[in-house]
């Protein structure tokens, strides 16, 4: 199996995560208490040791894989969809260590719940949101931008009268607004989230 297969498999399996992890976070318009209700619901399924190995291999075979990828196609990528499939993959995969990290770090060190607030802490606090707001946007958009390519590439026909690049770009479009309508909600719909004492050593307090 080459590298391509294995970065498809492994991509898949963090997708359905990802696709989950996101309805999770839109769901924060509706408040805090909702986005943790549904959390709580997810983690049956994804918070257990069978299925977050699972996941944990694949975010590393997809790291590995795709920077092997991204060195081998980033001086023969010529169409735009083709720069930005690279260029998204190399965000994402620097994306998936920093926030693995953080998560791991905050649930076995800082012995925190990795929950709405650990994600919000500093979306909602200056002047740390000048790092996370489009930390977390660029990496969002990202993956609609990464699956926006991959259906470039493997879409061959039009759906209804609309050709594969027109459809590609509206994944794209999809995900940025989505993106908006996630801060929208991760942020209290922009007037700020009141964050439980236990979580401000995240922001320094």
């Amino acid at each position: 199996m080459n590298t391509k297969k294995i970065h498809l498999i492994s991509g898949i399996t963090i997708t359905i995560f990802i696709g989950l992890h996101l309805f999770n976070n839109v769901c924060s318009i509706f408040g805090a208490t909702k986005h943790i209700e549904i959390m709580q619901i997810l983690r049956l399924f994804y918070r257990n040791i069978f299925i977050e190995t699972i996941l944990l291999f694949a975010v590393l075979v997809q790291i590995i894989s795709g920077l092997k990828l991204f060195k081998s196609y980033r001086n023969t990528a010529i169409s735009n969809f083709e720069k930005l499939h690279i260029w998204t993959g190399l965000y994402l995969a620097i994306f998936f260590i920093i926030h693995l990290s953080a998560i791991l770090g905050g649930r076995y060190f800082l012995h925190l719940d990795t929950n709405f607030y650990f994600g919000v802490a500093g979306l909602n606090a200056f002047p740390f949101n000048l790092f996370f707001v489009p930390y977390y946007a660029i990496a969002i958009i990202s993956f609609f931008g990464h699956i926006a390519c991959i259906h470039h590439k493997k879409m061959k026909h039009n759906i209804f009268g609309l050709t594969p690049n027109i459809q590609s770009i509206i994944i794209v479009i999809f995900g940025i607004c989505f993106t908006i309508l996630m801060f929208y909600g991760l942020t209290n719909h922009f007037n700020g989230v009141k964050i439980p004492s236990e979580y401000n050593v995240l922001i320094g307090k």
